[in-house]
């Protein structure tokens, strides 16, 4: 994607992207610019997300697809989480026999480490193709896999004609990079390779939009962003997630591309730019008055319709107003920390401001321009936070917690709920999140653990974390040591 972009964020050329780094957001935000942040590594790690995860999730929910995850059992595990989100998508869209996802995984074993395991991944693919018969099999490569030297893309080439199925190998072994986007570059690179390929730039449908939309995105959500972009005349080809070959292969004849995850699609929607000449639309996801209005707009200048999604956002935060005046008498001056991905925890952030809050502290997995710009206009409306850039790394986060106290924990709750905290969550396929309409929902939930905080106080009274007291005294960025 990109020219030669190798698929690792680490590498990319147009923008520097940090990993390892904790502060005040108002010295990143004056450093950054001048490259001056300090690139940093950590002594030590606690529970890294790797990319095969990320990549396995943008795919697995593929309606005509098969995997074959080319790995020991253990690496395989991530799948049961995208298996349980696929059931439940399947039950919101109406399919209550909700099937598992179609995997088939090498288990690979010491033997194999030895003597390889491209025999064991032939047998596999032939299996996925026997047992389900789809359009396309996909293969995940693994730590393991790349270590022994495994050719999955040769294994792939050698079984074309076999079987009928399109075979797409992903290279998306966890050790390349410690940024687990990644993971959804290898899934993008390997769907301009082998499905994309050389293929003609189709005639433009001029109502159609490539949405690009993430596995945590609920259907609910997805429903109501389909919902704002009919209401101004767009289409969605709403993909990777519950999509098909057939949309996947539609891709070249949208008229633009957007994701609702800034940092999802965005190597790939350049590529489509660079090879079809779509233009894309890269702002910010969709949660909250402010963003969904910069989002919204950002799309409708591509499609010329400016001033009708204008008036659409006047009537639609015009219709939410009063919801968020009584959400401000409940929530006003609370005191909040945020956790999850990158675009993600961006967007709560900027969220919050709808209800009155205020941002204390937050952990995001990377640092780069687009986060910049975000930290740049959360600074203004909140006065300062911190910021710990993480890829997962609970220690820092429980301490930090433990330091700020604040009235709410929006994100992945076992840490913070366990230390008594309220909690709630922005990441959750089973609940509405984005646009106008769900700010309600999102905002009663948050308010309802603030106001109930029994369960979490209990779960505090009878569990542990596995940390030492004196650590909660030491500085939370201890570890991180600049290069």
């Amino acid at each position: 994607m990109s020219g030669d972009y190798s698929g690792i964020r680490e590498e990319r050329r147009h923008t520097e992207t940090f990993n390892d780094w904790g502060g005040s957001s108002l010295t990143a935000a004056e450093k950054f610019p001048a490259g001056c942040l300090g690139r940093a590594d950590r002594v030590f790690s606690q529970g890294l997300q790797c990319q095969q995860i990320n990549s396995v999730m943008a795919l697995l929910s593929m309606e005509d697809a098969a995997f074959v995850v080319h790995s020991p059992l253990g690496c395989s595990g991530c799948c049961s989480m995208a298996n349980d989100w696929f059931r439940v998508g399947q039950m919101h869209r109406g399919d209550f026999s909700m099937r598992n996802a179609r995997i088939v995984v090498t288990n690979i074993d010491e033997r194999d480490v030895i003597l390889g395991g491209e025999e064991k991944l032939k047998k596999a693919v032939l299996t996925a193709y026997e047992r389900y018969k789809p359009k396309i099999i996909f293969i995940f490569t693994s730590c393991a896999s790349a270590i022994i030297g495994d050719d999955a893309e040769s294994v792939a080439e050698n079984l074309r004609g076999t079987v009928d199925s399109l075979i797409v190998p992903l290279r998306c072994e966890g050790f390349k990079s410690k940024i687990c986007a990644s993971g959804y570059d290898a899934a993008f690179l390997s769907i301009t390779k082998y499905i994309l390929a050389d293929a003609p730039k189709k005639p433009t449908e001029p109502d159609m939009l490539n949405l690009f939309a993430p596995p945590t995105v609920s259907f609910a959500d997805q429903l109501e962003i389909e919902r704002i972009l009919s209401d101004i005349g767009i289409r969605a080809n709403y993909i990777p997630f519950y999509s098909s070959l057939e949309k996947i292969r539609a891709i070249p004849a949208a008229r633009a591309s957007t994701a609702i995850c800034k940092v999802f699609a965005d190597e790939f929607m350049k590529e489509l730019k660079e090879r079809y000449g779509i233009p894309y639309s890269h702002t910010i996801m969709p949660v909250g008055t402010r963003n969904t209005t910069k989002w919204l707009l950002g799309i409708a200048e591509l499609f010329g319709k400016t001033e009708e999604a204008r008036a659409y956002i006047e009537r639609e935060t015009e219709a939410v107003r009063p919801l968020l005046d009584d959400l401000k008498k409940r929530l006003g001056g609370k005191r909040v920390f945020i956790t999850g991905g990158t675009g993600r925890t961006f967007a709560a952030a900027a969220l919050i401001d709808d209800f009155g809050m205020k941002l204390v502290g937050m952990q995001t997995p990377t640092y780069d321009n687009d986060a910049q710009i975000d930290v740049e206009y959360l600074n203004a409306v909140h006065g300062g936070f911190v910021i710990d850039v993480a890829n997962m790394m609970p220690f820092e986060q429980v301490n930090l917690l433990n330091k700020l106290k604040p009235d709410v924990f929006i994100g992945v709750p076992i840490w913070a709920a366990k230390l008594g905290f309220p909690t709630t969550h922005i990441l959750d396929i089973k609940r509405p999140t984005l646009g106008f309409r769900n700010l309600a929902y999102l905002g009663n939930k948050i308010a309802a653990q603030i106001e109930n905080p029994g369960y979490n106080k209990n779960i505090a009274a009878h569990s542990s974390l596995p940390y030492k007291k004196s650590w909660y005294g030491e500085d939370a960025f201890k570890y991180i040591k600049d290069e």
